[in-house]
């Protein structure tokens, strides 16, 4: 077993299908599937279950993936720390929840891209679980989630802090009559949301149960929906009254230190930091209202 064998695994395990890994991997569907059956034989165990649509991994495949991409980030992260001078330059890929680059991030990559423009950045959105795994599985460098986090693989950087509060249509209603009304749904991003989650405890701390939930894929979409009056929403205060705007919206505040939410910065603890990560981590810390904004 050796660096390029685990490299084609990981491939495969990806795309699902040995023909798309070749493409990707520049060579031949042949060469790949060699590779797999040598490290299968090198291993004693069957990597992929393979079937007329491609492969699945197997259960000893799961196993060992976290360990494939562990060892490449590992040899990656080596190279970069001999090869690289301090000046921040090549790929810097990040996460980031919807909230906070709609909130947030516009000025810092401003910033940052006038600062270091040999950086190739990019940046995914998620939800902070979604986020959280992708660090974890070497899928992103760093990424914006919310917080506090605790996991004994990841560092935490408190970065922003938001106060949230519950959104509902703007008809002259207290919080506590919204909440009483028969039929109320609460409009959330997909599972994993964590404005979703932290709804639902405030929902049941005040005795709310059997609250329709209704998915949606975009912020924008939940806050048409929260207008037109189907449902309510849990968001930073700041994103109403600076990106949505209240128009035919109505912001109910929550109770001392029930809305204070935190937006950490966080990365494994045992990756390599690179010039070009640590140079974004400053200009997100750098200055208000960036540091910890109210």
């Amino acid at each position: 077993m050796d660096i390029a064998d685990l490299r084609f695994f990981d491939c495969v395990a990806r795309v699902g299908n040995m023909n798309r890994a070749a493409a990707e991997l520049n060579t031949v569907q042949s060469n790949v599937t060699a590779r797999i059956r040598n490290l299968e034989h090198d291993l004693g165990v069957v990597l992929f279950h393979r079937h007329s649509r491609g492969v699945e991994v197997t259960a000893a495949g799961e196993v060992l993936l976290p360990y494939a991409r562990q060892v490449m980030t590992l040899l990656g992260d080596a190279r970069k720390a001999v090869t690289q001078d301090g000046a921040p330059e090549g790929p810097l890929s990040l996460g980031a929840l919807e909230t906070v680059l709609a909130l947030h991030l516009a000025p810092v990559l401003s910033e940052f891209a006038g600062a270091h423009p040999a950086v190739d950045l990019s940046i995914q959105t998620g939800t902070s679980r979604e986020l959280v795994e992708m660090v974890l599985a070497h899928g992103v460098e760093g990424a914006l989630v919310c917080g506090p986090v605790a996991h004994p693989d990841l560092e935490a950087t408190p970065v922003f802090r938001e106060d949230l509060c519950i959104v509902a249509r703007r008809d002259g209603r207290s919080l506590d009559q919204v909440l009483g009304a028969p039929g109320v749904r609460q409009l959330v991003l997909r599972l994993g949301c964590s404005y979703r989650q932290r709804l639902e405890d405030v929902l049941a701390r005040r005795g709310v149960v059997g609250v329709r939930t209704l998915e949606f894929g975009t912020l924008d979409a939940i806050r048409a929906g929260v207008a037109a009056g189907v449902g309510i929403t849990l968001m930073p205060r700041r994103l109403v009254t600076r990106v949505w705007g209240e128009a035919g919206l109505a912001l109910h505040p929550l109770e001392p230190g029930e809305g204070l939410v935190t937006t950490d910065y966080i990365r494994r603890k045992s990756s390599y930091v690179s010039p070009a990560q640590q140079a974004f981590l400053d200009a997100l810390t750098r200055d208000p209202p960036i540091r910890m904004a109210g």
